[in-house]
């Protein structure tokens, strides 16, 4: 259980949140809703213990799982099943247990040996054993993650599969309480499936941060409503239909009272104004616009419009006409092979959508790409006056330890002040915000961010791995049609059917086999499975 007492939450000097109390108990199933840059995710590090609030209190009992939307792990040569064991202190004993195995050869220390691996072996079974193991294997399968995938380095695996390990590891702790910030990231949509019935069948409570409608409905039966302009946290012990009905119509109360109350204040100071000059009425007068201020003062705020990013791609700078090619790329990393001998020639203008099972080395392909990382094999040619912008699902192109602005300076120094300003202020980024560093920013405001970088390059070529992950549907609109009128090339990673649509593709890349082939409709059954 989590109870919060007088939450308040901030951004530097903005005030994110206010007064907030509740409390989640086992049986709760809570969807955290809100626009981009509201404060949910600053509301579930502080539940979670890894922020603490600018006032108020939070008192947890029981174990907490957390799941942050950019999941960073410390040791990146940790087995990726390792990983997910360690949820429940396992990783540790199995590790002890190979010690000894490896031991027990030796006539010197065999003998210790076996005692200290019986000792661990009953160690093993009173933490649940090979079943654990064997629940541990099928969770990870069920998230997509195969027994290859397990047995790898953390490091060789793609940021997707990376944030999967992480999801399974805590579906396995066991912990009473989930906190789930943006979970379906990276998944399949099978993945999406089995998600949404663990989670139907969760017997503690937890906390979902989450743009997918369908998983909310299915899931959740109440809704926390964190409203940015009135800085408050709106409970409704509702599911989730009955809570849109119920928000609307709490908004429509709202407007109905403020005019109604702003309509009596505007007849008390009009009285107020004719009798003010009446020496012997001064004294009601005052009354009358002391009344005509409760009025309104005791008003509950009104939803006002909420603002989305104004999005553009850059026009795109003149180039030749095969601004981009790629020969024979191959990739692997250790024993596991990614995919080989991959051609790619981009022409001015084109749009390709590359797609694959999760692992197939989609995510890798751009960042080979874009030469954040070496190919094993092959080679890459940039045509006259390329241009390549990379979005990285990961936010790896942005400085963590720099500002907003600073970002933005780092990739258009030909920029002024004015300029940068004013570029930021149509991404949602003004006053303070401009100077907060990357590193504290959501998820959503982190895409943006990224965005607005792409559209100061003048890119050509542009290489997009999953740009719509973590944006409100308002913005998500506003990346579609900026993919549809983009004159540029386009190579596009998604798992968003809406994307391709916009994007309109001419050609289809298949990974890991590269094989090339002509956009038709039959493919987008394979987005959401990739």
């Amino acid at each position: 259980m989590i109870q919060a007492r007088g939450l308040e939450l901030r951004a530097g000097s903005a005030l994110l949140l206010e007064g907030a109390t509740f409390q989640i108990a086992p049986g709760d199933r809570i969807g955290l809703v809100g626009r981009n840059g509201a404060g949910k995710t600053t509301l579930m590090k502080v539940l979670s213990g890894v922020a603490l609030p600018a006032s108020g209190d939070v008192v947890t009992s029981g174990d907490v799982g957390y799941l942050p939307q950019d999941p960073r792990t410390g040791d990146l040569e940790v087995i990726a099943m390792d990983r997910i064991l360690s949820a429940r202190g396992l990783d540790e004993t199995i590790r002890q247990l190979r010690a000894a195995e490896s031991q027990m050869g030796d006539d010197r220390t065999g003998e210790r040996a076996a005692k200290r691996w019986g000792r661990l072996e009953e160690e093993f079974q009173q933490q649940g054993g090979y079943a654990a193991e064997s629940e541990a294997a099928s969770i990870a399968s069920s998230l997509g993650l195969p027994e290859r995938v397990l047995v790898q380095p953390l490091s060789t695996l793609s940021g997707g599969q990376r944030r999967r390990v992480e999801l399974a590891r805590i579906l396995f702790s066991g912990a009473p309480t989930l906190l789930l910030d943006e979970p379906t990231n990276h998944l399949d949509a099978d993945s999406i499936a089995w998600l949404r019935t663990f989670l139907a069948s969760h017997k503690g409570g937890f906390v979902i941060i989450s743009h997918d409608g369908s998983l909310l409905e299915a899931t959740v039966n109440k809704v926390f409503y964190l409203d940015a302009n009135r800085c408050v946290l709106d409970l409704y012990n509702l599911g989730w239909k009955a809570y849109l009905t119920a928000r609307e119509a709490d908004e429509k109360r709202r407007k109905r009272e403020r005019a109604n109350a702003e309509k009596q204040a505007s007849i008390l100071h009009a009285q107020a104004d004719r009798m003010r000059y009446k020496a012997t009425k001064a004294k009601a007068a005052q009354n009358m616009d002391k009344r005509a201020a409760r009025l309104i003062s005791g008003l509950e705020g009104v939803r006002k419009a909420e603002r989305v990013a104004k999005l553009r791609f850059p026009t795109p700078q003149a180039c030749g006409k095969t601004p981009l090619q790629a020969k024979e790329l191959s990739k692997s990393y250790g024993s596991l092979e990614i995919f080989t001998d991959v051609d790619l020639a981009i022409d001015r203008g084109s749009k390709v959508v590359v797609l694959g099972l999760n692992g197939a080395g989609k995510t890798t392909l751009l960042r080979i790409l874009s030469g954040i990382e070496p190919a094993d094999t092959g080679e890459i040619h940039l045509g006259h006056g390329a241009k390549l912008g990379y979005y990285a699902q990961e936010h790896e192109t942005l400085q963590t330890q720099m500002s907003v602005l600073e970002n933005l300076t780092r990739v258009a120094p030909n920029l002024n002040d004015t300029e940068l300003r004013s570029v930021l202020g149509s991404f949602l980024f003004s006053g303070d915000a401009v100077v907060k560093p990357a590193g504290v920013l959501s998820g959503g405001e982190k895409t943006r961010l990224a965005l607005a970088m792409l559209v100061v390059s003048s890119a050509n070529v542009l290489l997009l791995d999953e740009p719509t992950n973590n944006l409100d549907p308002a913005s998500r609109e506003e990346i579609l049609g900026a993919l549809a009128n983009y004159e540029g090339a386009v190579i596009l990673v998604t798992h968003d059917e809406g994307a391709v649509s916009a994007l309109n593709p001419e050609r289809v890349l298949l990974l890991p086999d590269g094989v090339e082939d002509l956009w038709n409709e039959d493919y987008l059954d394979l987005i959401a499975l990739a």
